[in-house]
């Protein structure tokens, strides 16, 4: 795990590499990568790399980057893990290869000299790399299929820039000004959807797809795998298995997904919540001879209440026998680490100060890598989504037959908001199908609420340009399944919007690589035909399977996940009254965020 940069100045009419500019976007991700610093560029001085490390795997010198290969042809500079490693190498090996150190960014490399961008569906694990091949005087620039690592870049006066995080892109030359989607989105949905940004100048590399970049400039970006297509068909393939030999399957295949995020040369911890997903992982983690490290995160609000994680993680980690270790969060410890939290926040989000404050204290205990249940939810249909978005569309129907009063009440919403709460008077317009109903579901803030925050103008473009109901539509493309449909929606919108991306900020912030073995391809590539098949099956029969020694009660347990009290402290610190929850958390981040306009 760790922080990449590259400049590429393509066009004969730019300047130079900078060294220095290469270096001080590099260095603002130092606690991406505190365990070394490295560089790299090309003779004529037109392409420069840098690299910050967090030693993971092979340890040495040996797995130090940017790697060059052996021929001098390509240069890597890679963030993230690839579990399958081991055993790419030994097919690199089997055909001829031969692999110089132990290192997973030797295999990268070399994979991907011999099989160019096919080399990336063989990876299981998570990444973002930059490739240089000095032949083709080309750079590849390529992310994991669920997004769980980030790539951002910049592309402006022949020359392209880009880097592990924003914030790290803006200690260099970018186009910094306020891009209209991307606070427009941050507002919608309390999180920026990709591509976009906060700035104008700046965009992501979207999941599952790869960039090349060479003298005439960036092409677009090419998806090699796309998570919605990918559920849309094992919706046309179901599995043939019966409903017993569905759940063996699921719980087999996430045992070998475990096991595969376990690979590492130190230790690795787990979060323990009270809830199932973290509690398969904790269970199938604590093999016999191997004691896990585990944590949790509790707040002094929830003490003695349902939303108290603690008791039945603690009660799980003694059966486990877990060197465990619990963080209790007071108020006063949020209002102490606000502006550092604020400071590593790299794109605005009402989320991840749960993550800030659990990876805090794994980085107190020294560890380097964590597994988390995050995923778990998405792709087992545990959350409320999973029941209700099936349900609002069928309670619009009515209203659909008659087209005329449809429109006249779908139009009523923002009139209708006065009265009731802006989603209840929602219900109508985005019923329609399960696309918009995700947007009422999942949204901050309705869109005819926008232009009062944002202002008319900023609103109008930045809808216009985000184009929502369309995007969510294309992620359900030819999906039958209910089922999945909600889980293309969920993974590729929630989970990687805001999920992933708080996670990797808040575990980077500590320099603390989070893994997440439920979202993870091989995985999604056995269950989704099953659940195509056996729509009904739970998390928790699930579990019963894969993980028997969680409790019953642990079991049973309505989820709370690791949730924090919004509403009696993360509210701003200058209101000098009582917090309205998220939305006024969200205010407050959008303005003290560089470049929100304000």
């Amino acid at each position: 795990m760790c922080g990449l940069n590259a400049i590429y100045a393509y066009h004969p009419s730019a300047p130079p590499v900078d060294r220095s500019e290469l270096l001080r976007v590099r260095d603002r991700m130092r606690a991406r990568g505190p365990d070394g610093a490295g560089e790299w560029f090309s003779a004529d001085g037109r392409v420069g790399l840098g690299h910050r490390r967090l030693a993971i795997i092979d340890t040495t010198a040996d797995g130090a980057q940017p790697m060059l290969s052996a021929d001098g042809r390509f240069v890597i500079s890679f963030n993230g893990e690839i579990y399958n490693y081991r055993a790419l190498r030994a097919d690199l090996e089997a055909s001829g290869v031969h692999c110089q150190t132990g290192s997973d960014t030797e295999v990268l490399l070399q994979l991907l000299a011999r099989d160019g961008e096919r080399a990336l569906l063989q990876l299981r694990g998570m990444f973002a790399l930059a490739l240089w091949d000095n032949q083709r005087r080309c750079l590849l620039l390529a992310r994991d299929p669920f997004g769980i690592k980030p790539l951002y870049y910049a592309d402006q006066n022949g020359t392209l820039r880009c880097a592990s995080q924003v914030k790290a892109l803006l200690a260099g030359v970018v186009d910094s000004a306020p891009e209209p989607a991307g606070q427009v989105g941050f507002m919608l949905w309390g999180s920026v959807p990709e591509p976009w940004t906060m700035h104008r100048g700046i965009r992501a590399v979207p999941a599952g797809h790869w960039l090349k970049i060479d003298q005439h400039g960036a092409a677009t970006a090419v998806a090699y795998a796309d998570i919605g297509r990918i559920l849309s068909a094992a919706a046309r393939a179901p599995s043939p298995l019966d409903r017993a030999s569905a759940i063996d399957c699921v719980a087999a295949a996430i045992a070998d997904s475990v096991r595969a995020h376990q690979i590492a040369d130190v230790p690795v911890g787990a979060f323990l919540s009270a809830g199932i997903d973290s509690g398969m992982i904790a269970d199938l983690v604590a093999t016999p001879g191997q004691r896990p490290y585990t944590l949790t995160l509790g707040f002094e609000e929830y003490v003695g209440t349902h939303n108290d994680e603690v008791p039945l993680a603690e009660a799980l980690a003694r059966t486990l026998d877990a060197w465990h270790s619990t963080l209790i969060v007071r108020r006063q410890d949020f209002e102490d680490e606000r502006e550092k939290l604020l400071a590593a926040m790299d794109q605005p989000s009402i989320d991840g100060v749960n993550t800030w404050f659990i990876a805090r204290a794994a980085a107190t205990m020294n560890l380097k890598a964590v597994l988390s249940g995050l995923g778990g939810d998405e792709m087992f249909a545990s959350y409320p989504s999973f029941r209700q978005l099936p349900r609002l569309v069928r309670y619009g129907r009515p209203f659909r037959a008659l087209p005329v009063l449809g429109r006249l009440l779908r139009r009523s919403a923002p009139l209708l908001s006065g009265f009731t709460s802006p989603k209840f008077a929602g219900l109508l317009e985005y019923s329609a199908n399960l696309g918009s109903a995700y947007l009422l579901r999942r949204c901050l803030h309705t869109p005819w609420e926008l232009p009062a925050l944002l202002g008319p103008e900023l609103a109008i473009e930045g809808l216009s340009r985000l184009q929502t109901l369309p995007a969510l539509g294309r992620t359900m493309a030819d999906n039958g399944s209910e089922r999945l449909q909600v889980s293309a929606l969920e993974m590729s919108w929630y989970q990687r919007n805001q999920l992933l991306r708080d996670t990797d900020w808040a575990g980077m912030a500590h320099s603390l690589e989070i893994r997440v073995p439920f979202v993870d391809l091989p995985l999604l590539g056995t269950c989704a035909p099953i659940f195509a098949a056996h729509p009904d099956i739970g998390k928790a029969e699930l579990a019963a399977v894969a993980a028997p020694r969680m409790s019953h009660q642990g079991l049973g347990r309505s989820k709370s996940g690791f949730s924090i009290p919004v509403r009696s402290w993360l509210q701003p610190a200058h209101a000098g009254k009582a917090g309205r929850g998220l939305r006024d958390w969200a205010r407050f981040v959008y303005q003290r965020y560089p470049g929100s306009g304000e």
